[in-house]
């Protein structure tokens, strides 16, 4: 019976043995912990975050690669000559860089339109007599400007600017004052007494506005059309829909005279910016001005006349 029961407890302890796990591993046989085993935590007991080299080495090429772009920007738009001309019109956009210039006749057509607008008005609401006066004396000034510069404007002077803010600010105040007189006329009744000759005279002096707000758009955008042709002046004061996706529009896109009349028109409609936002102080104001002498007119002039009507 001594074997038997020698054998038995034997197998016993055998089995029982390989079922224990909490027994203490004999000295000198340990082997390496288990990655992400309790051996490799913090005392604190949370686990180190993994550093991945190859992670900051994609972040310092793209870093890299930024610093060389506007490296390379910056040199285009400052016209270093080490830049081939074709790199520089395929980085840096038309509007941002030297052009050209924008052809004249699109602004001796609407100067032309606001100076004949004039002529029709009643001989009450002119600011000078004979009604003819200042048209001639405006006209005269742009056939100056236009002769001095004919074909494209690129031509940096002194004198024709100054001649061409000074054309301008003559049918700004001839028109300011045609609306003034005109408003206070409807408040007193004294005018409007009937709706043909109301509704003629108040859509000349709007359309005369919308013409004399997109020229002053136009010359005071990036410091003017000269400025802008010399790409002086990198920030602009408003922001075009192309400025923002180029993509929609062909490579040598920028601003024209009919870019800011068509800002003109839609300002003077909607009472407010449309698909071109004002970005400096000036900007806003000379938008929130046109717009609030707009309402004035369109609202009286509406008003008087459906009055009339009745």
């Amino acid at each position: 019976m001594a074997g038997p029961e020698r054998g038995g407890r034997a197998g016993y302890a055998a089995r029982a043995g390989t079922r224990h796990t909490g027994g203490m591993p004999e000295s000198g046989k340990t082997g390496p912990a288990a990655p992400g085993g309790p051996g490799d935590r913090p005392a604190g007991g949370e686990r180190p975050p993994a550093r991945d080299d190859s992670y900051e080495h994609v972040l310092e090429g793209i870093r890299q690669l930024h610093q060389r772009m506007t490296e390379l920007e910056r040199a285009t738009l400052t016209g270093n000559r080490g830049v081939v001309p074709e790199v520089r019109r395929a980085v840096v956009p038309a509007w941002r860089r030297h052009t050209q210039g924008e052809p004249r006749w699109h602004v001796v057509l609407a100067i032309t339109a606001a100076i004949l607008l004039q002529v029709p008005l009643p001989g009450r609401l002119v600011l000078f007599r004979p009604t003819w006066l200042l048209p001639m004396l405006e006209g005269l000034i742009f056939v100056l400007v236009t002769v001095l510069n004919p074909r494209r404007i690129d031509r940096e002077s002194v004198v024709i600017r100054g001649l061409s803010l000074t054309a301008a600010s003559l049918i700004s105040l001839a028109n300011a004052w045609s609306a003034a007189n005109l408003v206070v006329g409807l408040v007193q009744g004294t005018e409007g007494g009937t709706p043909a000759p109301l509704l003629i005279t108040g859509g000349t002096i709007w359309l005369t506005n919308v013409i004399v707000f997109g020229l002053w758009y136009w010359e005071f955008d990036r410091g003017g059309p000269v400025a802008r042709a010399h790409a002086t002046k990198h920030y602009p004061d408003f922001l075009f829909p192309q400025m923002t996706t180029p993509d929609l529009a062909s490579a040598g896109w920028e601003p024209m005279f009919g870019d800011y009349l068509y800002l003109s028109f839609t300002n003077a409609t909607a009472f407010s910016p449309t698909d071109v936002l004002p970005l400096s102080r000036w900007a806003k104001g000379a938008m929130a001005l046109q717009a609030g002498v707009s309402i004035v007119t369109v609202a009286l002039v509406i008003a008087r006349a459906v009055n009339i009507l009745r």
